[in-house]
């Protein structure tokens, strides 16, 4: 049998089921229940399951399949805000959330102030990731199928359930909450599933599933602007919930876990507050979240304001990025099975940082478009790398699930804090520049904490894979 390619000493990676089960692996972590009589056996099952993956084969790229649709239907809501030619908006959130917020704010919501019409995205974009602390944990006691099932219903729902809105408070519950607690209950389990079909593929099929989400991207958004004025928001929304549940039904018959028994898991995983690269890595992603969306959210606006680049145009400057992005997430995971993921990850936050000051010397339509083709290939390795860079660094995958749903509620912290305080710049500034400087200089410094990642985990070798 090959030994994984992210974790080549295989005794290294998971200490002996008799360890794991003794009292003080136990005690390392807060316990939220337990589920198994018989944890060595159920440890046992796990360690075989990552260590013994088929990679490849129909049921494999089965998974892939799945996870690529939960991404098209979770992160398309991570749109960007733009500006309608009669109002500026200055904050924004999940993809696609930019389109409700012009419709919102010129329309059905028109009372209330773009500022709290913007905090639907932001709630959304922070369950998201944050929910992501609890389906962790969940998702190794072995509720895979359950999470999934739950969070494509209330995904599904959420989504119906906008079109009969007509109250601020109604679009929170129906499009924030609902939404937002579907699509972080399906985040967590459709990446960390992928580690046990595959290990000498990780970056790439991580990749190609995040590939998903820009698939959403281009189509939902567009989707959305071409079937309002037709037949009213409200179809249209139906419509979108309608291809949710198709594109969702899909994952919940396909995807399955390799039979991994029910058994203790933890809420935190206390040994990871002593794992320097793990702490590094985290905060290297609550930086990229932090600004990795300012490009995103402003593109259009920034065309609109210092370009003036027609409205009708300056819409598709985002699905230009996240069409850029598809390649931008497969490509840097084909490369990632050679040079590892971390090592990939940080110089796409290098240049993704770079390209946030090259931002500011845009002074033409077509440098904005080859800006955003740009930004939307690089930074779509700082996508779609940090799952399978996480699995390189967890010296133990049983605990994958928990360490990966911690970084979460970390990154997740900057997602939420990032576009207000972008927001903030542009609204006291009244210019793009401190915003371009901001995003710049946040994601340029997830490239730095990545390599003092990188430093700490292996020293100073630069050809080592990691």
């Amino acid at each position: 049998m090959t030994e994984p390619e992210d974790h080549p000493n295989r005794s290294s990676a998971f200490p002996p089921p008799a360890l794991l089960s003794s009292p003080a692996m136990q005690m390392d972590s807060i316990e939220i229940s337990t589920l198994s009589s018989e944890p060595a056996r159920g440890q046992t099952a796990v360690a075989l399951a990552y260590l013994e993956p088929p990679n490849g084969g129909l049921k494999a790229w089965l998974q892939i399949l799945g996870s690529f649709l939960i991404f098209f239907n979770t992160w398309w809501l991570h749109l960007p805000l733009f500006k309608s030619p009669s109002l500026i908006i200055i904050r924004g959130t999940i993809n696609t959330f930019g389109a409700f917020q012009t419709y919102y704010s010129t329309d059905i919501l028109r009372h209330i102030s773009p500022s709290d019409i913007s905090w639907i995205g932001s709630i959304q974009a922070f369950l998201v990731q944050f929910v992501g602390a609890l389906t962790g944990p969940l998702y190794d006691a072995g509720y895979f199928r359950a999470l999934v099932i739950t969070g494509s219903l209330l995904v599904v729902f959420g989504t119906l359930m906008i079109s009969l809105c007509t109250h601020y408070w109604h679009f929170l519950l129906a499009q924030a909450f609902c939404v937002g607690l579907g699509a972080g209950l399906l985040y967590i389990p459709s990446v960390a599933l992928l580690p046990q079909y595959f290990s000498t593929k990780r970056s790439l099929v991580t990749g190609i599933a995040a590939s998903g989400s820009s698939l959403g991207g281009v189509i939902y958004p567009i989707l959305l602007r071409q079937l309002e004025p037709r037949v009213g928001f409200g179809w249209a929304t139906r419509v979108m919930g309608v291809l949710a549940f198709v594109t969702l039904l899909v994952p919940v018959l396909i995807m399955r876990d390799r039979g991994i028994p029910k058994r203790r898991r933890k809420l935190i995983d206390s040994t990871a507050f002593r794992d320097a690269p793990y702490l590094l890595f985290s905060m290297a992603m609550f930086f990229a979240d932090t600004g990795f969306f300012g490009p995103i959210y402003y593109i259009q606006s920034f065309a609109i304001d210092a370009l003036a680049i027609p409205s009708s145009f300056s819409f598709y400057l985002v699905s230009i990025i996240n069409a850029a992005s598809v390649p931008g997430r497969i490509v840097p995971g084909w490369i990632a099975k050679k040079s590892g993921p971390v090592n990939m990850l940080m110089p796409a936050s290098f240049i993704s940082g770079i390209l946030c000051f090259s931002w500011i010397g845009i002074h033409s339509a077509s440098g904005l478009i080859v800006f955003a083709i740009l930004y939307g290939f690089f930074s779509g390795g700082v996508v779609s790398l940090p799952a399978a860079a996480l699995t390189t660094l967890s010296p133990d995958l049983n605990r994958l699930g928990t360490r990966m749903g911690m970084e979460r509620v970390v990154a997740s912290l900057g997602s939420l804090a990032g576009p207000p305080i972008a927001g903030a710049i542009l609204a006291s500034s009244h210019s793009y520049r401190g915003v371009q400087l901001f995003c710049g200089l946040t994601v340029f410094c997830a490239g730095g904490l990545l390599l003092a990642t990188r430093v700490v985990k292996e020293g100073y070798k630069p050809m080592v894979k990691i």
